[in-house]
């Protein structure tokens, strides 16, 4: 039976907020159902249909076995998902190139030394929940937190928009393995370039990024 709106409204708000203010950030667990249902303070049921509510919206995903993620912190529009997802493998790793190169030029023009500093802290906070190295391999595959960060810095909600829409079709195929060492040489070197506000430098090694991630998404989907 369906829980009264407002409860479930209630519910979806919360973890909401959660993620939209970044305090669960991009590709970090949630907290478990247990934790969840005694700081909000409503059923099980209805707790179970405002996470559903997210998870049809793109913001989170339910790994069996594992926990529930966040995936964006935005919702995603649907039917722009939909009409990626139709679109050929290739055409949408293409599309991902081309967002997140301008996302890291544009990163280095305009970033603030907040930005720059949670994207260092992203990268070497073994204590942070959110940092990329502290996530299992399995779910550390593909663009995760960094490329959020860098598209907030990029300033750019419509690209920041269109690339979770990029994500969630890229996430519906298979993912050949994940070379967490060379990821994290090139986040930091990115992320260097964009502190030091160098845009041509910034573009070029997210090039040569992602294009290393793509070969291996390509393998994946073969």
């Amino acid at each position: 039976m369906a829980h009264p709106p407002g409860k479930t409204a209630g519910a979806v708000a919360y973890l909401r907020a959660r993620i939209a203010s970044g305090e669960w950030t991009v590709n970090a667990r949630i907290p478990a159902e247990a934790e969840l249902l005694s700081r909000i303070g409503v059923g099980k049921s209805t707790l179970r249909e405002a996470i559903q509510a997210l998870v049809q919206s793109g913001m989170l995903e339910p790994v069996r076995g594992v926990g529930t993620f966040v995936r964006s912190q935005t919702p995603v529009d649907g039917a722009v998902a939909a009409q990626i997802a139709d679109r050929p493998f290739a055409e949408v790793l293409g599309l991902r190139r081309a967002l997140e190169i301008e996302a890291a030029r544009q990163a280095a023009l305009r970033r603030t030394p907040d930005q720059v500093a949670a994207l260092r802290s992203l990268l070497s906070d073994a204590s942070n929940p959110g940092a990329e190295h502290t996530l299992p391999a399995e779910h550390a595959q593909g663009p995760g937190s960094f490329h959020q960060l860098l598209f907030e810095a990029a300033g750019n909600a419509l690209a920041r928009d269109l690339y979770a829409a990029v994500l969630a079709a890229i996430r519906t195929k298979r993912s050949a393995g994940d070379d967490a060492p060379a990821r994290a040489h090139d986040h930091a070197a990115i992320a260097e370039a964009v502190a030091s506000g160098d845009p041509a430098r910034a573009a070029v090694l997210m090039a040569r990024h992602v294009d290393r991630d793509i070969v291996a998404e390509r393998a994946g989907d073969a």
